[in-house]
């Protein structure tokens, strides 16, 4: 019997549409699909822009944005995350584009719960034991 405690963070399969975000945030950077032709960002990621129909590519955001949502998690559910409750994961909508969104854990809470439209910075962070990195966000 397995103790879920010790259990580690599942990681991440990577796929066709997905690979860019994954090498990018492999090397410290994190990218997401944008339209070459106009400029439209995509998350998750498409092969074709849903304005344009143009081709799209990984490129650098600036890495910032706003809480809109969160939550904060009481009772662990994940292996590799047992040991860090309680910890919230907030819902950002990125600067780059109004409605462009992701989604990972807000580090290092100051005094409790964060609020609603706090501005936050994206960081990449390590997810043992495998070679991922993950985004996560800073207020």
């Amino acid at each position: 019997m397995t103790d879920r405690a010790t259990m580690l963070p599942p990681q991440p399969q990577p796929d066709f549409d997905t690979d860019g975000f994954w090498k990018a945030t492999a090397s410290g950077r994190v990218e997401l699909c944008r339209c070459v032709e106009c400029g439209l960002w995509h998350h998750p990621p498409l092969e074709r822009c849903r304005a344009c129909a143009g081709k799209t590519a990984f490129a650098p955001i600036a890495g910032t944005g706003w809480l809109r949502s969160f939550i904060v998690v009481q009772h662990g559910a994940v292996p590799g995350y047992l040991d860090a409750i309680p910890y919230v994961v907030g819902l950002v909508e990125l600067d780059d584009q109004p409605g462009l969104r992701l989604v990972g854990r807000v580090l290092d809470v100051p005094s409790g719960e964060p609020t609603c439209g706090a501005r936050v910075r994206c960081e990449v962070i390590s997810l043992p034991p495998g070679e991922f990195s993950v985004v996560g966000f800073r207020i």
